[in-house]
């Protein structure tokens, strides 16, 4: 077996997750075949898939030095630091690559990528339309511009280039499933006989047989056929539960762990004075309308709605595994307060800021510890309504709980311990907003959501569907529509399906 054919087999083996075995492998061959270039990057590019991105950093700064401004080496050094989050270094190694390779697509897409993040969105475009301009054929460009549209909500375009990444690839099923969640479909649409043709096909890999049942489980409720949904959602999450090997013994000790941290946590001399941003955390359990209150917050001319943040969930989760040295303490949250403020300077110069990732709640704690004046905004849900729409949708990445019954009861129980635990801490500093009160009292609940905000009242927060903002989450349709009330009794409909899930939650009720 020649050295091309030992690396596709290595790089196969990398896509099905078989990490440590990849890295044996290639550290093997750069020993027997240390010119070949392709292999140091294959190994960069597992330990980043694993995780490792400090490794993977390292190692192609070594490489460097035998290949100086190697613009593949360059690429994924700035990836491993796009995946740290480190948008700052990120940026600069892509523009590296660029001042070498100005039409090297992977380096244009992955910096599209860096600013959609950032909410850059008029550079993001500029690049997804000069990545377009030197090939139109790259699977990968169109994909992320279709999905960078659909986040402005200009769906029409977005399923144009959709459809264009189906022509260059007709079995990625990642596209289908955007697709289907892009409209509501009718019973006589084709496309529905098309992804069941597909998903017939025994050579597909379990992924995408999880996005096609995801997409049908979808286009089967748009249409009534309520029976047909449930069993495709179902295949689904049992697809994604079993590729994720999720336990949720990990969920209950870290949520065990956040708290024991806080009861323990002695802060003393926490810089706090002299801070200009207020930020608003609009948080809780994922489809409780998070995006909803975001959408009519950022409505408001001084407010800058920047999405789901996910530096809090990086740093926070890794900050209490390593936790030891109480006497750093300050300085660690003082350094990370600076780069979480650093990363919203590059996003807007406004004082008002949405940071609105749900799963913020674990870290209610530490936010106000380095954000005192935080605005804690808390949306909450009827249990059964919640958790059957998260169960229903395709979280990416994160939200390992969501493919099981029983997962989403035990996590929603440790939820609501661990909010209790909060609410004992911070008495009147966490606003409650259920979802029902919000869509059947909208514009007294969105006058008081402004009132807690400390905002002078502005008409246009209760005009938020206007708010032309990008919206990445997979709320991001009906963030765009005015109140409406088909979404309170989703789970209704399948009552005959969902028996499980309401036992469950009733079998896991707050201790």
């Amino acid at each position: 077996m020649n050295l091309e054919e030992k690396f596709n087999i290595l790089v196969n083996k990398m896509n099905f997750g078989h990490y440590d075995e990849v890295i044996f492998e290639t550290n093997y061959l750069i020993k027997k075949f240390p010119k070949q270039e392709a292999l140091y990057n294959l190994l960069a590019l597992t330990y980043q898939a694993k995780g490792e991105y400090d490794k993977s950093i390292e190692l192609l700064n070594d490489a460097l030095k035998k290949s100086k401004n190697n613009t593949n080496f360059l690429n994924n050094i700035g990836l491993g630091y796009y995946k740290q989050k480190n948008y700052i270094k990120a940026e600069h190694y892509f523009n590296e690559v660029l001042k070498h390779n100005p039409r090297f697509i992977n380096t244009i897409n992955n910096l599209a990528s860096l600013y959609n993040e950032i909410n850059n969105s008029n550079e993001c475009e500029k690049l997804y339309i000069k990545a377009l301009s030197i090939n139109d054929n790259v699977l990968e460009t169109n994909y992320n511009y279709a999905s960078f549209l659909q986040t402005l909500g200009r769906y029409s375009e977005a399923e144009k280039y959709y459809n264009r990444t189906l022509e260059i690839n007709k079995d990625f099923t990642r596209a289908h499933k955007s697709l289907a969640m892009l409209k509501k479909y009718k019973k006589d649409d084709k496309y529905i006989s098309l992804l069941e043709e597909k998903i017939k096909n025994k050579n597909l890999h379990k992924s995408n047989v999880k996005d096609l049942s995801f997409a049908l489980g979808k286009i089967y409720e748009d249409i009534g056929e309520y029976k047909k949904s449930f069993e495709h959602i179902k295949i689904a999450n049992d697809i994604k539960k079993q590729l994720s090997k999720f336990d949720i013994k990990s969920e209950i000790e870290l949520f065990e762990k956040i708290q024991k941290f806080h009861e323990n946590i002695k802060i003393k001399n926490f810089p706090t004075n002299g801070d200009k941003k207020k930020i608003i955390f609009i948080l809780g359990m994922p489809r409780t309308g998070t995006s909803l209150v975001e959408q009519i917050i950022s409505s408001h001319s001084e407010v800058y709605g920047a999405g789901e943040l996910p530096f809090l969930e990086q740093y926070f989760r890794k900050y209490l595994n390593n936790f030891g040295d109480q006497q750093n303490i300050d300085k660690d949250l003082a350094k990370f307060k600076r780069n979480y403020l650093a990363i919203i300077e590059k996003m807007t110069k406004s004082d008002v800021i949405t940071d609105k990732a749900p799963l913020n709640f674990r870290w209610i704690g530490l936010i106000k510890i380095i954000f005192p004046n935080a605005i804690i905004i808390h949306c909450k849900r009827d249990p059964l309504e919640n958790s059957w729409s998260i169960y229903k949708n395709d979280f990416e990445g994160g939200m390992l709980f969501s493919n099981d019954f029983q997962d989403i009861a035990y996590y929603y129980n440790i939820y609501q311990n661990l909010m209790n635990f909060w609410k004992n801490a911070f008495k009147r500093e966490i606003y409650d907003i259920s979802y029902e009160d919000l869509i059947n009292n909208s514009e007294g609940k969105i006058r008081e959501i402004i009132n807690f905000c400390r905002l002078d009242w502005q008409d246009a927060c209760l005009e938020y569907y206007n708010n032309k903002r990008s919206i990445k989450t997979v709320s991001f349709n009906q963030a765009r529509k005015p109140i409406y009330r088909d979404s309170l009794k989703g789970a209704v409909k399948y009552k005959n399906y969902i028996q499980d899930l309401e036992n469950a939650l009733s079998s896991s009720k707050v201790r």
